[in-house]
């Protein structure tokens, strides 16, 4: 049986890399994004491998994304697999100096975008008896970093939400699974520095970070093991990156 992939975010970074994996699987394809020019690129290259039904989307938009998935088309209108990857950091200032307007963007992606989609998909997977929810997560949530404040708080909810979601769906065969990527190199770190090319190289300068292609592989692993199987959360860093003693400030 050919399988549906629901992805955010899919034009870029770990959607993308995502879409293609699926794709050289077979795996149908819902491709969801705000940049429509991205979203056609996406959807020319990937239909020479499998089907591909695309929406403009921005997730923070509740009726926007409510109508898109009671609109999906057949045969695409019973996903096996969401992929929550649409999300994004903004700044990295302390939180005494931290842009609130960035702070709002970060929620209302990041926490509310994530659970529209969650909504809107799960009341026909649990109908289905069947299906995936992955939720792209982050080393933020469990572990704190300077500057790090509203967005690793928004990865901590993503992390205790996807639990929960355990919690409520026991007793059914839909899956949840939290992806908790480490450094890696994509946009992200450009979306950040709000298209500062030189501040995002430095974040990688020297490093040998994961790459999209490393966490759809992850991703990929995680839906497609037996439907028995449940992995609750993967957390996986670079080998070049790892824990550093605690910060501890001094008098001078």
């Amino acid at each position: 049986m050919t399988k549906t992939a629901v992805i955010t975010g899919a034009t870029s970074g770990f959607g993308l890399a995502c879409a293609r994996r699926f794709a050289a699987d077979g795996w149908r394809l819902v491709l969801a994004a705000r940049r429509a020019d991205r979203l056609e690129a996406a959807k020319d290259e990937l239909s020479k491998k499998t089907t591909v039904h695309v929406a403009t989307l921005d997730v923070r938009d509740r009726a926007a994304v409510e109508r898109t998935f009671a609109s999906l088309p057949s045969p695409f209108d019973a996903p096996d697999l969401l992929v929550n990857n649409a999300g994004l950091a903004l700044g990295i200032n302390p939180a005494q100096t931290a842009d609130v307007d960035d702070w709002d963007v970060m929620v209302d992606t990041n926490i509310k975008g994530l659970t529209y989609c969650t909504r809107a998909v799960l009341p026909g997977m649990v109908a289905r008896n069947r299906g995936h929810v992955i939720n792209m997560g982050s080393v933020a949530a469990s572990w704190p970093y300077a500057g790090g404040n509203a967005y690793g708080a928004t990865k901590a909810f993503v992390q205790q939400f996807s639990r929960n979601l355990r919690s409520d769906l026991l007793g059914t065969r839909v899956r949840v699974t939290n992806v908790e990527p480490g450094m890696a190199e994509t946009e992200f770190s450009l979306v950040r520095f709000k298209g500062d090319e030189a501040k995002a190289a430095k974040v990688y300068a020297g490093a040998d970070a994961l790459t999209a292609d490393d966490v759809a592989d992850v991703v990929h692993w995680a839906a497609t093991l037996p439907d028995r199987v449940n992995v609750n959360v993967v957390e996986v860093m670079p080998t070049c990156q790892a824990w550093g003693p605690f910060a501890v400030h001094r008098k001078t």
